[in-house]
């Protein structure tokens, strides 16, 4: 074999090596996470937060204790949008609106949980 014919076929290796490459990072980075579809269930989020609110309320028998539960409202008003705006880069998935599914696939995830969870945390 001729050395160009070498060199021609290790360019055309290197070629190949980078499309391949390419081609398994865009679709490991792109179209992967576009396909997986996380759901939040904001609303039932919202009611049981609700509820453990309006339960400490009742409860409170001192303006301390009254204090607190408002401030258990602020904290769930605060750590709200910015959990929700998190949860795409933590599971690397578009995340829509329970409500906004009609059924479920194989590549939904109920993300409900770990919402809730990242809600209590302080």
């Amino acid at each position: 074999m001729k050395a160009s014919s070498i060199a021609f076929l290790l360019d055309t290796l290197a070629s190949l090596l980078v499309v391949v490459l390419a081609l398994l990072t865009y679709h490991r980075y792109v179209v992967q996470p576009a396909l997986l579809i996380g759901m939040v269930d904001v609303a039932e989020v919202y009611r049981s937060k609700e509820a453990e609110f309006t339960q400490a309320l009742t409860r409170a028998d001192s303006p301390n204790a009254r204090d607190q539960a408002m401030r258990l409202a602020s904290d769930f008003a605060r750590k709200l949008p910015r959990a929700l705006d998190e949860l795409p880069r933590e599971c690397q998935c578009l995340v829509v609106l329970k409500s906004a599914v009609a059924g479920t696939s194989s590549r939904s995830v109920d993300l409900t949980a770990h919402l809730r969870k990242k809600l209590e945390t302080p």
